[in-house]
């Protein structure tokens, strides 16, 4: 029975990290489309000389925040399971002894 509790709790910190992603993500598109909405509508996008400028400063919001939306997808998805890859480690170390 203490497995099965171990285990849910596993499951619920997994579902935790997953759920929290996809709010991160959510507030990632709202926001920077927000903040491209701005750059479209405000002068600013246009040089002196009525040229698009080269770099819209939105691009680094959404270059910067990336990153650490990147990082919270691979600990939700990729790396979630790594309490199991340290108690595999730990079964083989121990039947190595």
């Amino acid at each position: 029975m203490e497995n099965q509790n171990i285990a849910d709790q596993e499951l619920w910190r997994i579902a935790r990290k997953r759920v929290g992603f996809k709010k991160h993500l959510a507030a990632y598109i709202v926001i920077n489309a927000f903040f491209w909405g701005i750059w479209w509508f405000s002068d600013e996008r246009l040089s002196e000389n009525d040229e698009y400028s080269a770099i819209p400063w939105p691009i680094f919001s959404m270059l910067g925040w990336g990153v650490g939306l990147m990082m919270n997808f691979l600990s939700a998805y990729v790396f979630y399971n790594k309490h199991s890859s340290i108690e595999r480690e730990y079964e083989k170390l121990k039947n190595k002894k």
